[in-house]
C-alpha cells in the first residue's frame, strides 16, 4: 500500500512540473508584452529630441567676449566713433576686449568664440561669421549709398602732399578711373559712379603701398588689374594699419598709404593728402551659432563695448 502511495506521489509530481512547463511556454505573447511595454518606457527619454536640442542651444547668461582692433586700425577710430565708444575723454573701450591686429584675425577669432563679438570691413565678410543688422538695417553696398546703414567710412589713399612717382600717379590714376572703381564696387565696396575711363602712360618702375588691413585685399585686387596693363610695373603691398599708412606715407617709407578712416588734423597739418579710393561698411559680427542677438542698435553695441553690458541675455 504505502508502495502504491509513493507511485501515485511521484506521478502528481511529475504532472504538475510538466504542467507548469507547458503553461510557461504556451503564454509566450502574455509574457513577451509586459517586457515590450518596459522597454518602450525606457526609451522614452531617449525619444525626447526636443530636450536633448534644449540642452545644445546658445546660452544666453555667457559672457559676451569683446573684440576689438590695435589702437592704429582705422577701422577701430572710426567704429569707436560712429558708436559713441569714444568721446571727449578719450576712448572708452573695455579693458576686457581681446585686440586683434587684423581683419582676419577678428574674423577667425569670432568664428572659433560662439560668445564673441567683432567689427570688420564689409568687404570682408564671408559665411564664417554672422553680421547683424544695426538699427534694423543690414549692412550692404546698397545701404551704405543710401545712407540707411550708419556704420560707414572712407577707404583713403594717402600721400605726402600731390604724387610726383610717374608710376605712382599713373596707379592712382587707374584706381579711380572707371575700371577701378568697378574693381570696388565688385568687391563689395562703393565705387564712385560717372568715373573716366582710364587713360594711362603705363611707366616701368617700382613704388610701395602701405597701411590699413581693411583695405589691404581691395588694393591687392587694384594692383593685380593693373599690372595686367603694365607689365613693368612693380607694386609691392604691405599690410600694417592706417596710422603707419600715413606716417609711412609722409616720411617715404611708402610711396602710397592706406588708411580706412578720415585724416586727423595733425596728420593733415603735416602734409598728408587724402583721396577716397571706395567707401566701405563696418559690419558687425557674432558667431553663426549665437541666437541670442540679430540685431543691435547703435546704443547696444556701444552698452557692449564700453563694459556696460557683459552678457547676451542682458541686452
Amino acid at each position: 500500500m504505502k508502495r502504491k502511495i509513493a507511485l501515485v506521489c511521484a506521478a502528481a509530481m511529475a504532472l504538475s512540473l510538466a504542467a507548469c512547463g507547458s503553461t510557461g511556454s504556451s503564454e509566450p505573447a502574455s509574457e513577451s508584452t509586459p517586457a515590450s511595454e518596459s522597454v518602450a518606457t525606457e526609451e522614452t527619454p531617449a525619444e525626447e529630441a526636443p530636450a536633448e536640442e534644449a540642452a545644445g542651444d546658445f546660452d544666453a547668461t555667457q559672457a559676451i567676449t569683446v573684440v576689438t582692433r590695435e589702437d592704429g586700425s582705422g577701422t577701430r577710430g572710426a567704429f569707436i566713433e560712429l558708436t559713441g565708444v569714444e568721446d571727449d575723454n578719450g576712448d572708452n573701450t573695455t579693458a576686457a576686449a581681446a585686440t586683434q591686429n587684423s581683419t582676419n584675425a577678428v574674423m577667425t577669432t569670432v568664428a572659433n568664440d560662439e560668445t564673441a563679438i567683432g567689427y570688420i570691413s564689409l568687404g570682408s565678410l564671408n559665411n564664417e561669421v554672422k553680421a547683424v543688422t544695426v538699427a534694423g538695417v543690414a549692412p550692404s553696398a546698397e545701404t551704405v549709398t543710401d545712407g540707411t546703414y550708419t556704420l560707414a567710412r572712407p577707404f583713403n589713399i594717402v600721400t605726402n602732399g600731390e604724387p610726383t612717382d610717374e608710376l605712382a600717379i599713373d596707379f592712382i590714376n587707374y584706381c579711380m578711373s572707371a575700371e577701378g572703381q568697378a574693381i570696388a564696387t565688385e568687391e563689395g565696396y562703393v565705387g564712385a559712379e560717372g568715373a573716366a575711363a582710364f587713360e594711362g602712360t603705363l611707366p616701368a618702375g617700382s613704388i610701395t603701398v602701405g597701411g590699413s588691413s581693411s583695405v589691404s585685399p581691395l588694393m591687392e585686387k587694384l594692383i593685380e588689374g593693373y599690372q595686367a596693363l603694365n607689365a613693368e610695373a612693380s607694386i609691392e603691398l604691405l599690410q600694417t594699419d592706417s596710422t603707419i599708412g600715413v606716417s609711412g606715407a609722409l616720411d617715404g617709407t611708402y610711396t602710397i598709404g592706406m588708411a580706412s578712416r578720415e585724416l586727423k588734423d595733425e596728420e593733415v597739418a603735416s602734409g598728408a593728402t587724402a583721396t577716397v579710393l571706395a567707401m566701405d561698411g563696418i559690419a558687425v559680427i557674432v558667431n553663426p551659432a549665437n541666437t541670442a542677438v540679430d540685431d543691435l542698435s547703435i546704443d547696444q553695441i556701444r552698452s557692449i563695448y564700453v563694459g556696460e553690458v557683459t552678457t547676451w541675455d542682458a541686452l
